[in-house]
């Protein structure tokens, strides 16, 4: 069933015989369809399987369901490699195996005697091949994530990600809902992310009660976001010339980003910018006072950035480091569905802000930096940075009257509701369905890091395992936001 994008959708219209259910599938994603969310619900003793598509160029959603009641299901991964870790997360948490998928395995081993990390993995055998295994625990303050390499000296045949030890069933806890914990849940999902996570589960919640956000709520919504942005890839243009010890910028990047954070807390009273959204609006509202310092200081700290960003473009050994270094190539990152500023600098024009608009993001034009290597991924991040500060600026300088918030009431039964929010990662995805109480049925997650993980392994390929804390801080995502 097709929707534009946001709306709710009737979840018994979306179902389909199981041979059309997959047909229909592979015919929409191979006319240029991207997965979006692909999970299993239990229904009466068997399953269903909902697929959201979205087809980025008009801004449209596809959802489609099928019940399957026997122990397996027909994988598409062979053919579209995208829905590799979807499918190895319905086998993981339905039971329901996927016949032909090249390599099932356990993605956040949360099934009874599982223990994360014990799992076979991929080996190159051969003369002078050896493997290295980096983590779980890692040096310094970093959440845990074991890496395997396959290598020949220096160089990398074949990079394994193994995650799973976040896990912390933040979408069965979601399920339950909605309550008052939902939206803590939500902002927690990834505590970098709390606002893009925030604001998705918001969106999703006011389509199942066919609310309308009043304009300055959204574009307050919209500033909260983009101050998140900044504060992000601030920090990870700042941790990209540590890793390459240019220590001027990343100095100077390093106070930068607190900065923004401490405007976001001037907001709401929270660096992280939680108990700023809810469902149906805002919490909190800017007075003339407030404008002011937003902007001066905005001003301030974006001319600082520019000083300290400008100083990683003129200095050869920096570029020298960025360029060149693990590309992902624009047909790779299309086919395994990459997606925010990892896509972007490999060529790929996808930003939800610009394919499905939404708050105060109509007319948004995006940044796109095309050869995919590091270079790429940090340059990128800087367009964005720029876009980000002429956006607050105009939304502080023209703020819409009006109410903060519009009242939600019950959500609708039998419906569900497919949200998208540009996250500062790349696009988030929450797919909420409602059983006949009018209460969540199932709530499923996607964090941008789920789809660019592989990314990462696919930018070690062919280099050197000494380029690989480089990539890692290029890519810069979240182990707890694919963990959930």
């Amino acid at each position: 069933m097709r929707t534009d994008y946001p709306s709710r959708f009737d979840a018994a219209a979306a179902d389909l015989d199981a041979a059309l259910f997959f047909d229909t599938a592979a015919s929409r994603l191979s006319a240029g369809g991207r997965a979006l969310a692909y999970f299993a619900v239990p229904e009466d003793g068997a399953h269903r399987l909902l697929l959201a598509i979205g087809f980025d160029r008009e801004g449209a959603v596809e959802v489609y369901s099928t019940r399957v009641a026997g122990p397996s299901f027909r994988a598409l991964t062979p053919s579209f490699p995208e829905l590799h870790l979807f499918e190895r997360e319905i086998w993981e948490q339905s039971g329901l195996r996927p016949e032909g998928h090249p390599w099932l395995k356990p993605i956040r081993f949360n099934t009874p005697g599982a223990v994360p990390g014990v799992a076979d993995y991929f080996t190159v055998h051969g003369s002078q091949v050896h493997e290295v295994a980096v983590g779980p625990v890692h040096a310094g303050v970093i959440e845990p994530g074991h890496f395997r390499f396959q290598c020949h000296g220096e160089k990398v045949f074949h990079l394994e990600i193994m995650l799973g030890y976040q896990h912390r069933g933040a979408e069965r806890a979601l399920a339950a809902g909605p309550d008052a914990r939902s939206l803590r849940y939500a902002e927690t999902l990834a505590g970098d992310t709390s606002i893009g996570h925030a604001w998705a589960y918001c969106a999703a919640v006011e389509a199942l009660c066919g609310v309308n956000v009043p304009p300055r709520a959204q574009v307050l919504r919209g500033l909260m976001l983009e101050l998140e942005r900044l504060a992000n890839h601030t920090g990870d243009l700042g941790a990209l010339a540590g890793d390459v010890a240019y220590l001027p910028t990343a100095s100077f990047c390093g106070r930068l980003r607190g900065d923004f954070l401490n405007m976001t807390a001037l907001v709401c009273g929270n660096r992280f910018g939680r108990n700023m959204l809810k469902p149906g609006g805002v919490e909190f509202d800017l007075d003339y006072a407030l404008i002011k310092e937003l902007k001066l200081r905005l001003e301030a700290a974006f001319r600082d950035v520019a000083g300290a960003a400008g100083l990683l473009w003129e200095t050869s050994s920096v570029t020298d480091r960025f360029e060149g270094t693990g590309v992902v190539t624009r047909q790779a990152a299309e086919g395994l569905g990459l997606v925010g500023p990892a896509a972007r600098a490999s060529g790929v024009g996808l930003d939800t802000r610009r394919n499905y608009p939404y708050g105060p993001y109509e007319g948004f034009t995006m940044s796109v930096s095309g050869s995919g290597d590091v270079y790429s991924r940090a340059y990128v991040r800087w367009l964005e940075i720029q876009k980000s500060a002429e956006l607050a600026a105009g939304w502080l300088d023209a703020l819409p009257e009006g109410p903060l918030a519009a009242e939600c009431g019950p959500l609708a039964p039998g419906c569900g509701a497919v949200s998208l929010v540009e996250g500062w990662r790349g696009q988030i995805c929450h797919f909420a369905l409602t059983g006949p109480d009018g209460r969540f049925r199932s709530y499923k997650v996607v964090d941008p890091s789920f789809h660019n993980w592989q990314g990462l392994a696919m930018a070690l390929r062919g280099g050197e395992i000494s380029d690989f804390p480089l990539c890692n801080k290029s890519f810069n995502l979240s182990y707890c936001g694919r963990d959930l």
